[in-house]
């Protein structure tokens, strides 16, 4: 490492997005360098947690919209954003600028285009994300959590690093799988991430229901729910006496997911990065309506190494649900070499490789020279 740098990252507002800049962002504090978070008004409750020095807000819009008012409203915003973005550049003048995708990265990394900055895209999907094919053409180099290697016109500056994961999760895939046998707990956790707990606020607590009583007992579940749907999920779970922890957000899912012998949930990047590095068994429920068929695309990564199963959130009635339950529950030995299947396709080291590369645009290294070193 060469002196302190200052690096800007910029991610959107959900967890999928924040989460890996996070990972990096404790990376390269460990290397003795300084972080600056931008991103927009919905990472407030990430916000407390992330290890930047400062977190910038800098206004972005979605393009989204049919409707050519709201496109005009958005462009002009996103105009307004970008020489914010410019301001915050020349009073913090970083060494390099990341972005993890969603629409306020859009701003920033323009900004640190246009005045010739270091910059870098990080896709944590299958398949790039809208924010990031906007931006892709622009920046220098593109990193690649489940991206293909051979990603189409931008091949020759993208770097396959993984799906950098937070501290949290590392501690926990040092947590050894016990399984379940007969008679014992056995641990569920269930989320479905900013998108899609609604549907598992009806599936989960319907598919219980028709388990035998002699494995209802055994459960005990942690379980993600939207505010709403809290009251009514926690109320039919203690009406079938199920242990359960209900909750719209929980600070220490890592460790929940740690001690699991089950995971279902919906298949954004992150998660399935941080189930296949802790190596649980899981049950993925792709978000129907990405935009992309992201969801899709990351759970087949996992699925095709034996590491989850995974089921159309269409075909999933309750009845299916409680069946594929009840079959691992009464499998622990199945279950156990599903774990240690998925732990294998995990990238623990991501976040160190994907500091490499930011240091090494910050020092102005070629890719070329960055993929030599990797050799």
């Amino acid at each position: 490492m060469g002196t302190s740098k200052l690096f800007l990252l910029a991610a959107g507002g959900t967890g999928g997005h924040l989460f890996p800049a996070e990972a990096l962002a404790h990376e390269l504090i460990a290397r003795g360098h300084r972080v600056h978070l931008v991103t927009d008004s919905r990472a407030e409750r990430f916000a407390g947690k992330f290890p930047a020095s400062e977190v910038h807000v800098v206004r972005s819009a979605t393009i989204g919209s049919r409707n050519p008012v709201k496109v005009v409203q958005s462009l002009w915003t996103l105009f307004q954003g970008v020489r914010e973005a410019g301001r915050l550049l020349r009073k913090i003048r970083p060494d390099a600028v990341i972005g993890f995708g969603g629409y306020p990265t859009i701003p920033p990394l323009l900004a640190a285009s246009n005045a010739g900055l270091p910059t870098m895209l990080h896709e944590q999907n299958a398949v790039m994300g809208r924010a990031n094919k906007a931006l892709a053409s622009r920046v220098k180099v593109i990193a690649g959590g489940f991206l293909p290697a051979d990603e189409g016109k931008h091949a020759d500056k993208t770097v396959i690093t993984g799906n950098p994961v937070r501290p949290e999760v590392i501690a926990a895939a040092a947590i050894p799988y016990v399984p379940s046998l007969e008679g014992e707990p056995f641990r569920l956790v269930v989320f479905g991430g900013s998108q899609g707990a609604q549907f598992f606020s009806d599936a989960i607590p319907s598919a219980i229901g028709l388990l035998p009583d002699a494995l209802r007992a055994r459960l005990e579940l942690t379980q993600q729910a939207r505010p709403e749907d809290e009251p009514h999920v926690r109320a039919r779970l203690e009406e079938m006496g199920v242990k359960a922890e209900v909750s719209p957000f929980f600070t220490d899912m890592a460790a929940r997911i740690g001690a699991a012998h089950l995971v279902i949930s919906r298949s954004g990047a992150s998660t399935v990065s941080e189930i296949a590095v802790i190596g649980r068994s899981a049950i993925l429920v792709p978000y129907p309506y990405a935009l992309d068929h992201d969801q899709a695309a990351n759970a087949q990564a996992l699925m095709d190494q034996g590491g989850a199963s995974v089921v159309k959130q269409s075909d999933l009635s309750p009845q299916l649900l409680a069946e594929m339950i009840a079959d691992r529950m009464n499998d622990p030995a199945g279950l156990a070499a599903t774990a240690a299947a998925a732990q294998l396709t995990g990238k623990p080291d991501a976040a160190r490789l994907l500091a490499n590369l930011a240091e090494a645009i910050a020092e102005g290294v070629s890719i070329a020279q960055f993929r030599s070193s990797l050799a």
